[in-house]
């Protein structure tokens, strides 16, 4: 392609409404279109890459048995309704009503309709295993689509399922897909890491998602070196630090003038905090919860939704507290009534606690459990953090920042058993499918890339999924030799079956490589005068090193060896 016929133009400054380098940096380099908030037009560029990533993806699918499926992207409100997902899920779905009347929805996940499908196709075990696959736009109602691809309100998805006639059955193909893509990522040039993960409104049993690591994500990840355990930190377990466990004292109650907040209260006493119980108050669709956890340490919301199996959880505010009968700034379990209370296991770990007195001004000391409270449910509803002990023992958690690219998910016989999904076993009798769920974020997943793989220059795109593998720069093209050498290069370069980027614009060399670098492919080729009298051109990698100057004849070659480092 002659960058001169190129759809789209660079830009020289960053878009103000871009917030991380990837969105930055693909509106600059002439990749995207904004139509509208969280909605783009992906130009040649971009597409070029994306269609990279989707063949990897269908090869590793198909070589795990895969069969790739088209489904469409407007569902029918009801076959929502029957799983319940048109509640769980309500506040991302763009619904509609056709001319007729009917509800239908802009589909962001396909669990449903699949499972109608393989329900209309298979009646016997003899018709399991099956995994279908397909790439798709999705649409999710964002409440603040940001950051260009990695969150938008439409989007290119993979999403694969897999159907088994029992558990054993799930876990060789949730296995298969782990390898798949881990196959996909490394195939593509992109680090990443499986960590376990909360499965969120989708469902499920058992989740991973795989991480980019890149210290703009939004995702974070607490992993232990030594022992290789790593979590999503809505997911994470960890062992806190200890708290002091002296001898039990008799409770106590004592004067706290103006303190209402764990920090005050720990040097108001001159104890560490981990020798404190906080009291959270939340609301939980529409329940007062009381929630007590030991003072240094923070609640894990997610984890609190998932044992409440709330749709909805906030925190509650002063008024909805007092309403309940609770003080807010002096609140704890002690004594209280006719409302849910959930402690996390920390309050197990230690002794003589000061807690609330459920009165202004006052906390009480001495506070052991289960001696002087009781409490309706413990449970793990800490959030995990860097410096906290690996929950296997085998050392300290760390923090990574990065960004979910792929997710599996072991959904079960949810879906399956909502829309009557049934098989004949072996002996004759009717049983549930066994499901599993896995996605990888396509239009995410270029935008990770370039998370992970930029400078303060532009992109660096790693060589499976560039655009286009070399960027031919011809400088003083209006020079008829140096005109007539690149455009041979151009085209001996693309008869060895190399993909080629050909800048002839009648541009400074300072513009042209200043393009160069921030569209990011991999190898550089320059044809300049003074190239030409050495009987030369020049190569360089896109990721650094001294340029190599080799005859025409040779540049082929050389930047194929220059594609194979990366």
């Amino acid at each position: 392609m002659r960058l001169s016929r190129l759809l789209s133009k660079t830009l020289r400054e960053d878009p103000s409404e871009a917030e991380t380098a990837s969105h930055r940096l693909m509106l600059r380099a002439g990749m995207l279109h904004q139509v509208a908030a969280g909605v783009y037009a992906y130009l040649p560029l971009a597409l070029r890459s994306l269609a990279k990533i989707e063949r990897i993806i269908r090869e590793e699918m198909d070589a795990a048995g895969g069969q790739e499926v088209r489904m469409p992207a407007l569902h029918p409100l009801d076959l929502w309704q029957a799983t319940g997902r048109d509640q769980t899920a309500a506040a991302i779905l763009f619904q509609l009503r056709d001319r007729r009347g009917r509800d239908l929805l802009l589909a962001p996940t396909h669990e449903e309709v699949v499972t109608s499908i393989v329900k209309a196709n298979a009646a016997s075990y003899r018709d399991l295993p099956l995994l279908v696959y397909q790439i798709q736009t999705k649409f999710r109602d964002e409440p603040r689509p940001r950051a260009g691809l990695l969150r938008g309100r439409e989007f290119d998805m993979k999403d694969a399922y897999s159907f088994d006639a029992d558990w054993d059955g799930l876990d060789r193909s949730y296995q298969s897909m782990v390898e798949a893509y881990s196959n996909v990522f490394r195939r593509c040039g992109l680090p990443t890491m499986a960590v376990e993960a909360d499965s969120g409104a989708i469902g499920g049993k058992d989740s991973h998602e795989f991480i980019m690591p890149a210290e703009s994500g939004e995702d974070l990840v607490l992993h232990c070196r030594a022992s290789g355990y790593a979590a999503n930190v809505e997911r994470a377990k960890s062992i806190p630090p200890p708290a002091p466990e002296p001898d039990p004292l008799p409770l106590a109650l004592t004067d706290t003038p103006g303190v209402i907040t764990i920090p005050d209260l720990a040097r108001f006493l001159g104890i560490p905090e981990a020798q404190t119980l906080k009291a959270v108050f939340y609301q939980a669709d529409g329940q007062t919860v009381l929630v007590t956890i030991r003072g240094d340490i923070e609640v894990n919301e997610v984890k609190l939704k998932n044992h409440l199996r709330a749709n909805d959880l906030r925190l509650a505010g002063p008024e909805e507290a007092r309403a309940a009968g609770l003080t807010p700034g002096s609140t704890s379990p002690i004594g209280i009534e006719g409302v849910r209370t959930i402690a996390d296991e920390s309050i197990r770990q230690g002794a003589n606690f000061a807690a609330g007195a459920n009165q202004p001004d006052k906390h009480y000391v001495n506070v052991n459990y289960p001696r002087d409270f009781n409490v309706d449910e413990v449970a793990d509803i800490a959030r995990a953090q860097a410096g906290h002990g690996s929950p296997d023992g085998a050392g300290m958690l760390e923090e990574v920042r990065g960004v979910e690219v792929g997710h599996v998910f072991k959904l079960g016989e949810f879906y399956a058993d909502a829309l009557g999904a049934s098989f004949i076993d072996a002996d004759g009798a009717p049983r549930s499918i066994v499901m599993g769920c896995y996605g990888i974020g396509v239009t995410r997943l270029l935008a990770a890339a370039i998370e992970q793989n930029h400078d303060d220059r532009g992109i660096v795109f790693p060589a499976p999924i560039a655009p286009y593998h070399l960027h031919l720069v011809s400088l003083n093209p209006d020079q008829e030799q140096v005109r007539e050498a690149a455009d041979r290069l151009y085209d001996d370069l693309r008869a060895d079956g190399l993909e080629v980027l050909y800048d002839d614009r009648q541009e400074s060399p300072g513009v042209k490589f200043n393009d160069a670098d921030l569209l990011g492919l991999p190898v550089r080729v320059v044809v300049s005068p003074r190239n030409l009298r050495d009987g030369v051109v020049e190569l360089r990698a896109r990721r650094g090193g001294e340029p190599q100057r080799v005859p025409a004849s040779e540049a082929a070659a050389l930047a194929r060896a220059m594609l194979a480092e990366g």
